[in-house]
């Protein structure tokens, strides 16, 4: 079994920046892709952006791309998510993701673990 824990959601500005954290506990957390997923209101659970195992890899989604930055840093056993230039849309509460498969960390259907996730909020 793999833990994870979200940490630094909020209420930001726009054209503001926080940064998502999130905690992994149960086994080694390099063999696990990561990724971080979204839901906003009244939508679907949409992806944001993956992390292979290494950090060697990454993926983000269209409509965050150049924004977002995910990183990890295995020794803390912890995945990130900068997110920078912050808009309405991006509101939503967000989800941390991990899977030994990378591939699966695209759609989300198959992902074997989740976190609770972390509301952010971003003011007009």
């Amino acid at each position: 079994q793999v833990q994870l824990v979200e940490s630094g959601g909020g209420l930001v500005q726009t054209g503001g920046s926080v940064r998502l954290s999130c905690s992994a506990s149960g086994r080694t957390f390099s063999n696990y892709a990561m990724g971080w997923f979204r839901q906003a209101p009244g939508k679907e659970r949409s992806f944001v952006a993956r992390i292979g195992g290494s950090g060697d890899v990454t993926d983000y989604a269209d409509s965050v791309k150049g924004r977002f930055t995910i990183s990890r840093d295995n020794a803390k056993n912890t995945v990130y998510l900068q997110m920078n230039s912050l808009k309405p849309e991006d509101t939503a509460v967000y989800y941390c993701a991990g899977d030994p498969l990378y591939v699966v960390l695209r759609s989300g259907g198959a992902v074997h673990y989740w976190g609770q996730g972390t509301q952010v909020t971003v003011s007009s």
